[in-house]
């Protein structure tokens, strides 16, 4: 069997194919929203490799999160079909988007329950793992950001993709959280000069 090449040569003049072969160019909303969901699973891989040593259910998150965030992007890159009424109508990559976001949000109480609690706004960072979710966090609000861009197109997009986005982004900021106390790190105060 012939290895594939790495390169087609197809995108070298500022476009890309969608799912099904539609042509639309790289810097389009809709490329702009799967790409930034694209880079923030990068982030989120080097925040499980970060994680290692932690508790096997936050990396175990951590790879749910990868893998959600694949699906995610792969509806994105498909050329939309009308908005669904309801979750019941939902494209079968996002049917499991709600348990997904019940997940999260079991994950944050947990996590948020065995931190101290939080009397001032912090800074990102601490430790190398927690300042990673703090990256994580930004690229997930600026992925959130991008999604509604492509969204005030009127290109249909299921509201419970920016649902579950939203939580990612609490998740993650939690997370850091319990990365610099597992760690023993101090979080980082804000001090308003």
């Amino acid at each position: 069997m012939k290895k594939s090449l790495l390169y087609t040569r197809t995108g070298d003049a500022g476009m890309t194919s969608l799912v099904g072969g539609k042509r639309v160019a790289k810097n389009s909303p809709r490329v702009n929203a799967y790409g930034t969901l694209d880079e923030l699973n990068a982030h989120i891989g080097l925040v499980q490799a970060h994680c290692a040593q932690l508790d096997n259910f936050v990396t175990a998150t951590l790879l749910s999160i990868n893998n959600t965030l694949f699906n995610l992007g792969a509806y994105l890159a498909t050329p939309p079909a009308p908005a669904p009424a309801d979750d019941s109508e939902l494209p079968q990559s996002l049917r499991v988007i709600p348990d997904r976001i019940a997940e999260l949000e079991q994950q944050i109480d947990t996590l948020d329950g065995s931190v101290p609690e939080q009397r001032t706004f912090i800074l990102p960072g601490g430790s190398i793992g927690a300042a990673h979710a703090h990256v994580a966090r930004t690229v997930c609000r600026r992925a959130e950001r991008e999604i509604l861009n492509l969204a005030d197109t009127g290109e249909a997009v299921a509201p419970i993709v920016l649902t579950y986005i939203n939580r990612l982004s609490d998740y993650l900021f939690i997370l850091a959280r319990y990365i610099n106390h597992f760690t023993g790190t101090p979080d980082i105060p804000w001090q308003q000069s």
